[in-house]
């Protein structure tokens, strides 16, 4: 991907907070990164290249597009950054490919649950909170609830029958007060579900109950004449009502939902689609779709929903939409009013707007752009005041010297760049002694005579090297053919550079920095290059053919032999018939010597 290609789409890139992908041309996501300024950050990779790692620019280079997701918040792109990066594992991201997860606090389920630490999700009945992108974060809450609430760590067993049994006749934990002893009957299985449900308020962001809580124990402290005791508390208190759990990506209230959006154009229709896993976003999809004249939304979305569905494996029983449909029994339809579900539809919304943003206007940026080809032949064809753009372009040039071996040469070029495996040369046939313009008029001839008959398309621009009178020579032929009105033909001057047109006799001057006139140069010095390249060819062959090749049995390599080694005809006629063996052999040493012994 050029800077020029992003140059088109940056202002339809939004400012917001969000996760972008680098896509190859086979549709391979090779690197994903998060940004808070998704603008600010994508811009930077097209920037300067002069303090770039040789790897981003290689990353960068190789990219075909960009797609990006937005989100609400930084930390939420941090959370579907790791989410992209452990799913797609793309080539050029380093960091966490290795497998490793984000935090999550886990309240087990079991009696007198547990609360901890872990980086494994199992679908064991237990509550889970998270993920948190900071483990030292996650740690602080973790402790802060074991201080406020004192739950248990041990490992054991509290079902009913081995509390009641007395199984655990000593509980060390109680001794360190890390809990208040559950397992030795000391702490009622209601009074502990009590702080169970005040953790879970913390974790999901419910202050309020957690506050009525908490200054309940600190005014009962405080009755007491407790004071340290209520002042640890507040201190406490005061460090977890800074965090701020909620996320529209993590969201301890949504266990496993598809959220789907719909906008439609005039021919078609985009469907983004957002996965939601355990309260996490773990995958997101626009998908476009064809939209005819009698096509109805509401059949278009629910074709997308499936068709979606199908494609992520999604299995959630739940689909969150901004209107009632009927997507059968074992589906439940979902449209929010208020709360995480509105606000994840909301960025789902988000998401197929500037998507459809862009796509209009990468839709209008490929009309409007032009290759480096095509800016040139737009401009030739303007020069030269043509109807149609000079795909195909052909220039002749003739070669000879004092009339000697004249030859001809047609150079093509295609999409203004030479074709050269159609580049043809030609031995003047029908014309005697150095004739430029009857030359130009028989090849001319010629070539288009066998491009009729073969079925083969007409260039749309002819170029004669040479002046009105070469010029007028090329005219004729085109005019015994027929074929005047289908093409345009010019002559070029080599001294000033004019061009001249058929029965006009004043040139047209180009301007000497124009891309047009120095592609007409192009052409006209290739063909010139290959004409006298193939003009000195058949001089150095007849030049051997003189001699040496008119003696009967000696062929172009035996020729070859004898000049390499003796450098010239006159130097072969003075060696001895011993010498001329030890260079070609017996039989061709009797026959060159006895050619040159019958001359004397």
């Amino acid at each position: 991907m050029t800077t020029e290609d992003f140059k088109e789409i940056s202002h339809t890139i939004p400012k917001s907070p969000g996760v972008y992908r680098f896509i190859d041309k086979g549709d391979t996501i090779i690197y994903v990164g998060k940004a808070k300024s998704l603008r600010s950050r994508l811009g930077s990779y097209f920037g300067s290249k002069k303090h770039m790692a040789y790897k981003t620019r290689t990353m960068v280079k190789n990219a075909d597009h960009i797609e990006y997701t937005i989100v609400d918040t930084e930390h939420d792109a941090l959370l579907l950054e790791n989410t992209f990066i452990k799913k797609f594992q793309p080539r050029y991201n380093v960091n966490l490919k290795d497998g490793k997860s984000y935090a999550y606090l886990c309240i087990k389920n079991e009696r007198f649950p547990r609360v901890f630490f872990t980086r494994r999700v199992y679908r064991d009945g237990s509550t889970y909170f998270g993920p948190y992108t900071s483990k030292h974060r996650a740690n602080i809450i973790l402790e802060l609830i074991k201080k406020l609430f004192q739950l248990r760590t041990c490992k054991y067993n509290l079902s009913k029958e081995n509390v009641e049994a007395g199984k655990f006749t000593v509980c060390l934990e109680y001794h360190i007060k890390n809990c208040q002893g559950p397992c030795v009957g000391l702490e009622s299985e209601q009074s502990y579900n009590a702080k169970i449900d005040q953790v879970k308020n913390i974790l999901r962001g419910n202050f309020k109950q957690v506050k009525d809580y908490l200054q309940t124990q600190m005014d009962y402290y405080a009755q007491h004449l407790e004071f340290e005791k209520a002042q640890e508390l507040k201190e406490k208190f005061d460090v977890f009502t800074s965090y701020q759990s909620k996320s529209t990506v993590v969201s301890a209230t949504i266990r496993d939902v598809d959220v789907f959006t719909i906008t439609t154009s005039e021919d078609q229709a985009y469907v983004n689609y957002l996965k939601v896993i355990n309260g996490a976003l773990i995958n997101t999809d626009t998908v476009e779709l064809d939209v005819n004249l009698d096509t109805d939304e509401d059949d278009l979305l629910t074709y997308a929903i499936f068709r979606l569905r199908e494609k992520f494996d999604s299995i959630s029983p739940e689909v969150v939409l901004s209107k009632e449909l009927d997507l059968g029994s074992d589906i439940t339809v979902t449209v929010p009013q208020r709360g995480d579900k509105r606000k994840l539809l909301e960025l789902s919304e988000k998401n197929v707007k500037y998507y459809l943003l862009q796509k209009r206007k990468q839709a209008i940026s490929h009309q409007n752009r032009q290759t480096p080809s095509q800016r040139i032949l737009t401009t030739l064809r303007d020069d030269l005041q043509m109807e149609d753009l000079p795909m195909h372009i052909e220039c002749f040039d003739n070669s000879n010297i004092q009339g000697t071996n004249p030859t001809s040469s047609c150079v093509v070029f295609k999409n203004a760049k030479p074709a050269k495996r159609d580049y043809r040369h030609y031995k003047i046939k029908t014309v005697e002694g150095p004739n430029d313009f009857a030359s130009m008029e028989e090849v001319v001839y010629r070539r288009y005579r066998r491009l009729l008959e073969e079925g083969e398309s007409l260039p749309q621009l002819i170029i004669i090297d040479g002046g009105k009178g070469q010029l007028s020579s090329a005219v004729k032929s085109l005019n015994k053919l027929g074929i005047t009105d289908r093409v345009t033909i010019i002559g070029i001057a080599k001294q000033l550079e004019e061009i001249f047109f058929p029965g006009d006799s004043v040139p047209l001057y180009i301007n000497k920095k124009s891309e047009s006139l120095k592609l007409i140069q192009h052409a006209r010095n290739e063909s010139h290059r290959f004409a006298i390249n193939f003009h000195r060819q058949l001089r150095s062959k007849n030049a051997f053919g003189t001699e040496l090749t008119e003696i009967e049995g000696v062929g172009p390599k035996t020729s070859e032999k004898l000049l390499k080694h003796f450098g010239s005809v006159n130097k072969i006629k003075t060696q001895s018939l011993t010498q001329l063996e030890e260079v070609i052999g017996k039989r061709a040493a009797i026959k060159v010597r006895n050619y040159f012994d019958q001359e004397k």
